[in-house]
């Protein structure tokens, strides 16, 4: 069960960082990494079909996530049927009370009585 967990949550990871280099490269309002690495304008090289793929693959990887994180719980969130059940502990009899007065008293060590002239 926990290579299955830690698998899933490198998966979740991997589309983490994907969605994140996805969406720092998409192009707001005229400007981002698309263009800025490439120096080209935007009727040179389609850049509208690039934000249509971006799009659709921040949808996805947002997407992917989220199945990932819910697959996750139901997997792991199961109580497993092969748990060992525990025995009761053994309770110890409570230690017997003296019904003694000296016993219940405590004791402080001896004192000197001061020395008279």
């Amino acid at each position: 069960m926990d290579s299955i967990f830690i698998l899933l949550m490198v998966l979740i990871m991997i589309a983490s960082i994907l969605l994140v280099i996805i969406v720092m490269a998409q192009n707001p309002k005229g400007g981002g990494l698309s263009s800025t690495f490439g120096g080209a304008s935007s009727a040179q090289f389609g850049v509208q079909r690039t934000n249509d793929f971006m799009e659709k693959a921040t949808w996805t990887l947002g997407g992917t996530i989220i199945v990932l994180i819910l697959l996750s719980v139901v997997i792991t969130g199961k109580p497993s049927a092969t748990a060992p059940v525990q025995a009761p502990a053994k309770k110890e009899a409570p230690a017997k009370q003296s019904s003694s007065p000296a016993a219940s008293t405590t004791t402080t060590p001896a004192q000197t009585p001061a020395p008279t002239k």
